[in-house]
């Protein structure tokens, strides 16, 4: 394990530190119905790979909200002849890093090893997929686990908000249920109802594979190809289309907390619509460059309403959304939804200055490669464009996308995106409506809630500038790096009632 986390941090450093080396992708030919990218670099004796299939949230049958996630997190539990036990302990032997999560429309599976043991670590892989176990025990501790996560997202106000207004803005599609599912839900999911989604959903095909490190082409198609060809073929349902977005207005989910937090969003800009890059630069002029961003100047510097507010603009398979939060004061939040609204209305009719523009431009070209910094950074960032239905050539072409952004196009889209009549706001927390408003004079900034996310699905990955927006907040647009524990942290076993994320 030590050598591994040697090797990382000089990984880290040493890989992609060019954009030309960073656009060097091939294809790998695993079949017509998988698709494989892959970025050679011999610097480490390491390999990451990021595989995608169609298994996520989105699939969850009627009345099982969250057995993508429950499936997901029981991927490493036990497979073939090996319990919970000897299939981590093969992973810890060997120092392969393992780790799945459900998005909407996609599982994400994430493995770092070392060059020796990849055969190793997509063979258990190969395990996980074709022969899972879903023991009592670890599927008893599991849904214990994911429980206790849900119970805890009942009392913090931005994980209401969030759950609230994906509830609100897709209605009745798929998309409207958390990824992590209901208490309920949860609470009903057998191992029989995890066997058939394994079955029908951990398939190859659709499956979309992203590969980093020391191995060469013959080699990763060779392995490649032994792991996945006893993978079931099976053609997941497809998924329906998304019917109208959004619910304009203020929805408020009371809570007896100091500290409300609005989640706001609008209808977005799918990721092939020729807008999308335009709206990417947009939406990073207005909230999601932490303290270049219209949205921190009006509502935390001039004013001091908050201590962080940011937007993201995410591109899902069915549907697109504009979607951002902030938190403030109880008797204050009112106030700081008006200000959002007003920022969006002046942004629409007016759009940028050619200094903001050439701000963000020269912040998201001037960043990217950063993103390319180590094996597994590459084959995350390679793993998101290729779950966007990218080709492999926009790698090598994206800065140039952006730099070809004028005045004229953000102003259009900006025009087209950011309509705050259309706005959807749920408030997590109880307003405090009969206070006098806040003073239009910066006061000390209100610190974000804990563990504020941004939702999955975003399509482009600059890394984040400087934590601006406090604790757990982010730059839109970053492809977060592959967590260490895919397992929920327990919460607490309790919670007050409140009204029922992206």
């Amino acid at each position: 394990m030590k050598r591994l986390l040697a090797l990382l941090s000089v990984c880290a450093v040493a890989v992609f530190g060019a954009p030309a080396e960073a656009a060097n992708i091939q294809a790998v030919d695993l079949g017509k119905n998988a698709e494989v990218w892959f970025a050679e670099d011999h610097t480490v004796p390491i390999i990451a790979f990021n595989i995608s299939m169609p298994a996520g949230s989105a699939y969850d049958p009627g009345g099982k909200a969250g057995l993508a996630t429950f499936a997901g997190a029981m991927m490493d539990e036990g497979a073939g002849d090996m319990d919970s036990k000897a299939f981590h302990e093969a992973l810890a032997n060997r120092a392969i890093s393992f780790s799945a999560r459900a998005e909407r429309d996609y599982l994400v599976i994430s493995i770092t090893t070392l060059k020796e043991n990849a055969p190793e670590a997509l063979h258990l892989l190969q395990l996980a997929l074709t022969r899972p176990r879903f023991d009592s025990e670890p599927l008893a501790r599991v849904r214990t686990q994911i429980v206790q996560s849900l119970q805890q997202d009942q009392v913090e106000p931005q994980r209401v908000a969030a759950r609230a207004f994906s509830r609100a803005f897709f209605g009745d599609h798929a998309y409207a249920h958390p990824v992590s599912g209901e208490i309920d839900t949860v609470s009903s999911i057998t191992a029989a109802d995890l066997r058939n989604f394994a079955r029908t959903h951990w398939t190859k095909h659709g499956l979309k594979v992203a590969v980093a490190g020391d191995i060469s082409k013959p080699a990763l198609a060779k392995l490649l190809g032994q792991t996945f060809l006893p993978v079931s073929g099976a053609v997941p349902p497809a998924l329906p289309n998304v019917g109208r977005l959004g619910s304009p207005g203020v929805h408020v989910i009371p809570l007896p907390v100091p500290q409300p937090t609005a989640v706001f969003g609008l209808p977005g800009i799918m990721r092939h619509d020729p807008d999308f890059i335009p709206g990417y630069v947009a939406n990073y002029i207005l909230g999601g460059g932490g303290f270049s961003s219209r949205l921190m100047e009006e509502v935390r510097v001039k004013r001091g309403l908050t201590y962080g507010i940011s937007t993201a603009l995410s591109s899902y398979n069915k549907a697109s959304v504009m979607q951002g939060s902030v938190a403030t004061r109880a008797d204050a939040i009112r106030q700081t939804v008006q200000v959002v609204k007003d920022t969006m209305a002046n942004f629409a009719a007016n759009g940028p200055t050619q200094a903001e523009l050439d701000d963000a431009k020269t912040y998201l070209t001037g960043s990217f490669p950063l993103a390319f910094a180590s094996n597994s950074g590459t084959a995350s960032q390679l793993g998101t464009f290729l779950r966007q239905n990218l080709d492999i050539g926009y790698v090598a072409r994206r800065n140039s996308l952006i730099q070809a952004v004028t005045l004229d196009d953000v102003k259009r889209v900006a025009k087209r995106l950011y309509d705050p009549s259309r706005l959807t706001v749920v408030i997590g927390g109880s307003p405090a409506d009969g206070s006098r408003a806040a003073p239009q004079v910066p006061r000390a900034p209100v610190r974000p809630a804990p563990n504020q996310t941004p939702p999955q699905g975003t399509a482009e990955a600059p890394p984040a500038r400087p934590p601006a927006a406090g604790p757990g907040a982010n730059v839109p647009g970053v492809t977060p790096p592959p967590a260490p524990a895919k397992k929920p942290v327990p919460g607490p076993v309790t919670a007050p009632n409140a009204a029922k994320k992206p």
